[in-house]
């Protein structure tokens, strides 16, 4: 793990010695903000808790966590540098997972830093805490998933727009698979393929978590679709590293 540990360090510190990590964190912060005090009423609903703010999160992360993942991998092999790092004296999967730890726990900060959310309902009502703890923690883990398929795509290509591109949509169809027009859809002309949809659906894992459901099935799934994602991320740099 030590080397795992100083990937991510290294990777982490390369994030805030450009300005793309505080522009995605000032985004990330005004459009939760934003959309959780207008859009999500969060003062009509006269509830003290937190659910606008998590309906969005896994919607602004569809953008911003792929902003990030873009330059993972793909700007390693743009500048050549991708050969210089795995002659380091650390195996594959060690780059692998200490870049993707780096990315999420940039991930981590962004989120952390909407605690002025948590002070505001603690002030205007008596929230359940452990509710809002745990749907802090789905939210962490629906950035996980999101960086994983990210770095997997980051990999396959040297092109950072075409990897915002491929990872957005990709991304998306995780987020979308729940919701009730495409489970719809499936039930009418694809039966067999409904429940499947709902089952890879991480808004519905999510949804869970806000309501303070912290189940098994949910965190083997979130671990297991995050760890599938960064073993084809391995096998896509093993693949191009040549290249």
């Amino acid at each position: 793990m030590g080397a795992v540990l100083t990937v991510a360090r290294r990777e982490l510190a390369s994030y805030f010695a450009t300005p793309v990590a505080y522009v995605f964190i000032v985004i990330f912060l005004v459009m939760s903000g934003t959309l959780t005090f207008t859009l999500g009423n969060f003062f009509a609903r006269g509830t003290a808790d937190l659910q606008p703010f998590f309906a969005f999160v896994p919607w602004l992360f569809l953008f911003l966590v792929p902003a990030i993942t873009m330059r993972l991998w793909a700007e390693e092999r743009r500048l050549g540098t991708i050969e210089l790092l795995l002659t380091l004296p650390i195996a594959q999967w060690q780059a692998v997972v200490g870049k993707f730890l780096a990315a999420w726990a940039f991930c981590a900060i962004a989120l952390a830093l909407t605690f002025p959310l948590i002070i505001t309902v603690n002030v205007l009502g008596d929230p359940d805490n452990g509710v809002i703890a745990a749907g802090y923690l789905g939210c962490l883990l629906v950035a996980g998933a999101y960086l994983a398929i990210g770095a997997a795509i980051s990999a396959l290509t040297k092109n950072q727009v075409i990897a915002f591109v491929l990872a957005v949509a990709a991304c998306f169809l995780f987020a979308a698979a729940g919701s009730p027009i495409v489970t719809e859809f499936l039930s009418r002309n694809l039966p067999w393929m409904a429940e499947a949809a709902r089952g890879l659906s991480v808004t519905d894992r999510l949804a869970a978590f806000s309501r303070g459901v912290i189940a098994f099935r949910d965190i083997l799934f979130f671990t297991s679709f995050i760890g599938v994602w960064l073993f084809a991320n391995a096998i896509a740099v093993d693949l191009r590293k040549a290249d």
